[in-house]
């Protein structure tokens, strides 16, 4: 997948979302289902859990690269759970920390089955850019979605980066991505309540700001004269 390729699935990525919240509100209206999924209401119940409500999430997040599970639905769950600033903490710890552990699984348990996975695929060349830009490129996939969340863990797990510069440089690219998804998920189930308020707003510019990091890489990559990452 070239640079442009990728620039268009990250701009499609967050309107297939936004297409698919308002599908999900046409069906909570057609249903009258307004009562159940207010957000102040579902944060005091997650809140009646003390800590088990966060160690349970965490949980849910530290399995799923491993297990192949989506991670939207659990980053959107967090938003609306938690609300945006702790959303964004146990988002990004535990997305972090589920990447983690896909690596060191396949670093040290399934070596060979990830190597044939990837087998005759770009990321098949993942250490020679490894090798040569080390970390840059671990932050670089996570900023700039091109493959697979799930398998981009396990292939990782197979090249010679370091186990710290690798969680570093996972944190740090997939921090701005969660802080918009959390964000906007924070404050969406106010559509819900037929409310357009500042904080929903501010989520759908969050989103889009972080569909155009894909152009703006590609535009300081062709002035500076240089190929594309892959």
């Amino acid at each position: 997948m070239d640079t442009v390729t990728s620039a268009k699935v990250s701009v499609l990525r967050p309107l297939i979302f936004l297409l698919l919240v308002a599908i999900i509100v046409a069906v909570v209206y057609g249903f009258h289902l307004q009562q159940y999924l207010e957000k102040e209401r579902l944060r005091q119940w997650i809140a009646g859990y003390g800590m088990w409500g966060p160690l349970v999430y965490l949980l849910v997040w530290f399995l799923a690269p491993p297990l192949f599970l989506p991670g939207l639905p659990i980053t959107l769950a967090g938003g609306i759970l938690f609300g945006p600033f702790w959303g964004v903490v146990y988002t990004a710890v535990g997305s972090c920390g589920g990447a983690t552990l896909a690596f060191l699984v396949a670093r040290y348990l399934v070596r060979d089955w990830v190597a044939h996975k990837i087998a005759g695929t770009r990321l098949a060349h993942l250490d020679e850019k490894v090798a040569s830009q080390g970390w840059e490129i671990v932050a670089f996939t996570r900023l700039i979605p091109i493959f697979p969340f799930f398998l981009l863990n396990y292939a990782f797990g197979l090249t010679r980066i370091s186990l710290k510069a690798y969680v570093v440089a996972t944190f740090l690219g997939m921090l701005p991505v969660t802080i918009a998804y959390v964000y906007f998920a924070a404050n969406v189930l106010d559509l819900l309540h037929g409310k357009f308020s500042r904080g929903l707003i501010i989520g759908f510019l969050m989103l889009a700001l972080v569909s155009l990091i894909p152009f703006v890489y590609k535009k300081i990559k062709a002035g500076r004269g240089e190929p594309p990452e892959f």
